[in-house]
């Protein structure tokens, strides 16, 4: 890490809970979130651009873009590359000689928050809407369906209510558009009419882009007119969640990345606003530390549904059953492996934000966030490769937490 402008910490600490994360406009001291969180980037955008969208959450998008050192810019280019969690960047910044120029600057080399849970699904309606899983009602990689009574998968909304009945809530897209700004979406094409594009993304003219390249060129001439560019980027996300983030494979997805991010600057306009920011970061799981809690019959006692994802568990209750009782056993089978909270202890804390009431069913009884490495899987209702990923995301250690907001005005 010489000639860096920051110090990475042991995985040890990486690895190790952080407390829940605030949401709201302002800039904390000693607590993680605020205006430094993925729910503020766009509304921050939007301010910068001089159109200044409010939202639920963020009421004051001015004060959001002065916490992020946000310039004002006639065109802004938001990049979101999955998976590229800050400190997985940092580790390996060797790699990314581009990213690593940003880094090293001052205002780069400290992370802001994602939501809980640390899962894309629910960082894309954070992140569209400027709000909360509380009211957007995307809590989860998977989730009850109060109105089937049954777990639904929240990507591509698989047993799901239909994408905007779920998501209500107004996108940064939809309104900057309803007022005369350009707002284009640059991706995959498959991504273009999915649910989740619809659910929390909706409202700007897709483009889509077959390869790397081909998409970084898209968006680069997007971004030769006044208005707002979105850049996704899933290379690094698939790679991490089949061959783990610790290996050459991943390494060479970053290059390639990092690679593409430079073309990207070369052939923006002068003036042109840039950020870099991700929905989560990853991490290595441990095939030893993987419990599969169908074979735990002191884990399952009482449970009716599970929802979630190995990292980041949903338990519903049977009817009848305490959720504090059922807290219980698991806090004593799982001991320092899970931080384990109650729906009213989580609700309480902030975890979702705002909750509304529609939304409240959809929240498991019991939340199961796994620390260390540890997965915690269901063999009864997840396929066996699903349960054996080596790179996993979802809970609440700093690993996968802390994202990067990388700023470079061309």
């Amino acid at each position: 890490m010489r000639g860096m402008s920051l110090d990475l910490p042991s995985m040890d600490d990486l690895l190790k809970p952080s407390e829940p994360i605030a949401y709201g406009d302002r800039k904390l001291q000693g607590q993680e979130g605020g205006a430094r969180h993925l729910s503020s980037l766009l509304p921050a955008l939007s301010s910068a651009l001089g159109s200044p969208v409010r939202t639920a959450v963020h009421p004051d998008p001015r004060s959001l873009q002065e916490a992020l050192h946000l310039p004002d810019a006639g065109s802004v280019l938001v990049v979101l590359a999955d998976g590229l969690g800050f400190w997985n960047l940092a580790g390996r910044l060797g790699h990314a000689p581009y990213l690593r120029s940003l880094m090293n600057e001052g205002v780069n080399a400290v992370p802001i928050s994602t939501c809980l849970p640390s899962t894309t699904a629910v960082a894309m309606g954070v992140f569209g809407t400027g709000t909360c899983p509380g009211l957007t009602g995307l809590t989860g990689y998977t989730q009850l369906n109060p109105e089937k009574d049954e777990i639904c998968q929240q990507i591509q909304f698989r047993n799901a209510i239909e994408p905007t009945r779920l998501q209500t809530q107004p996108t940064i897209f939809e309104t900057l558009v309803s007022r005369g700004v350009r707002v284009t979406s640059v991706g995959e094409p498959k991504f273009k009419d999915s649910a989740l594009t619809r659910a929390c993304l909706r409202g700007s003219e897709y483009k889509a882009g077959r390869d790397l390249r081909q998409r970084v060129m898209t968006a680069a001439q997007s971004s030769r007119e006044p208005g707002l560019t979105y850049l996704y980027l899933p290379e690094v996300d698939k790679v991490g969640h089949h061959l783990g983030w610790t290996g050459d494979a991943w390494v060479a997805a970053l290059e390639e990345v990092d690679a593409g991010l430079s073309l990207l600057r070369r052939n923006l306009p002068k003036g042109t606003l840039v950020v870099i920011t991700a929905d989560h970061g990853m991490v290595q799981a441990l095939p030893e530390e993987r419990i599969d809690i169908r074979q735990r019959p002191d884990l399952m006692d009482g449970v009716r549904l599970v929802g979630g994802e190995p990292r980041a568990v949903m338990l519903y209750a049977q009817d009848g059953v305490d959720p504090e009782d059922m807290a219980g056993r698991w806090r004593q089978g799982l001991e320092d492996r899970a931080v384990i909270m109650t729906k009213g202890e989580a609700v309480a804390a902030g975890v979702f934000g705002s909750v509304d009431e529609r939304v409240l069913p959809m929240i498991g009884d019991v939340l199961v966030a796994a620390c260390g490495q540890v997965t915690l899987v269901d063999s009864g209702t997840q396929k066996d490769a699903a349960t054996r990923l080596p790179g996993v995301h979802g809970s609440r250690t700093i690993l996968e937490t802390r994202i990067p907001c990388l700023i470079d005005l061309v």
